[in-house]
């Protein structure tokens, strides 16, 4: 007997399931104050987010701490999921999804660009394989890879503006925006469409690696300085490292600027 999930209603909200960088925090083997101090606001597992659109609950990227994610917010259904990019901390927990196709009955629909379904077929090539009959119920992803640019689409009927990101002198990634909220990780550069798209928001949620410069992400300077530059009602950072302290770096942000934490809830009017 299949018995449905359990799930509390998130329609309206943006969770942020995880705000740690790719090793998260606490970092294995680090003795540093914010490693090993304890505090909740200081425990980030690997970047993540739910939307609560008004059709379902729309995931964004699925980390290896995605289960026990779902499992904290008490998230047991998983209607969609984008994709911002194909790194092993944003991809490595799809196959937590497999569950989901019982419920629906459908396959889970993805929406990534063409270089991160190619990746996503590579590393999760089992739940491709036709030749390759299921043992049993579930016993592997059922997936609808649906293929995505830079293009406005939509997602159980509510409309996602991709932003193209730089993330590094040689990689791309896609931030989207819903809403007047958008959420833009690993990055450290925004193209010239994506500073269009990001005007008029309310929310800003943006990557903040760190004090010192990165040659991949932002620093924390250099997220200050875009949030001013777009000035949005309220930005939030994430994908942040062991060397930013929630309470210290907190208290010396200006004003309608904060880290986020994992668990964060964020209104999505839509």
């Amino acid at each position: 007997m299949v018995v449905g999930p359990e799930s509390r209603d998130i329609r309206g909200k943006f969770i942020l399931l995880g705000t740690g960088t790719s090793v998260g925090v606490p970092t294995i083997g680090c003795g540093c104050p914010v490693c090993r101090g304890g505090r909740p606001r200081n425990q980030r597992t690997r970047s993540a987010a739910i939307a609560g659109l008004p059709r379902g609950n729309l995931l964004i990227d699925t980390p290896p701490d995605l289960r026990m994610q779902l499992l904290r917010e008490g998230i047991g259904l998983v209607h969609s999921v984008l994709f911002t990019h194909a790194h092993a901390d944003h991809l490595f927990g799809l196959d937590d999804l497999r569950l989901f196709p019982l419920f629906l009955g459908h396959a889970i629909p993805l929406f990534a660009e063409p270089d991160v379904e190619r990746i996503i077929r590579q590393s999760f090539s089992y739940a491709f394989e036709q030749r390759l009959p299921e043992t049993h119920v579930g016993s592997r992803p059922q997936l609808a890879v649906h293929s995505i640019d830079e293009s406005l689409f939509e997602v159980m009927g509510s409309p996602i503006a991709p932003i193209r990101l730089q993330h590094g002198p040689h990689f791309r990634v896609l931030g989207f925006r819903i809403g007047d909220l958008a959420y833009c990780t690993d990055t450290n550069g925004i193209s010239p469409s994506g500073w269009a798209r990001l005007e008029g928001l309310d929310t800003l949620v943006l990557d903040a690696l760190r004090n010192r410069p990165h040659p991949t992400h932002f620093s924390l300077e250099e997220a200050i300085a875009v949030a001013r530059q777009l000035n949005p009602r309220r930005t939030v950072f994430t994908h942040m490292s062991h060397e930013l302290d929630y309470d210290t770096v907190n208290a010396q942000l200006p004003h309608g600027i904060e880290l986020g934490y994992d668990g964060m809830e964020l209104p999505l009017p839509l």
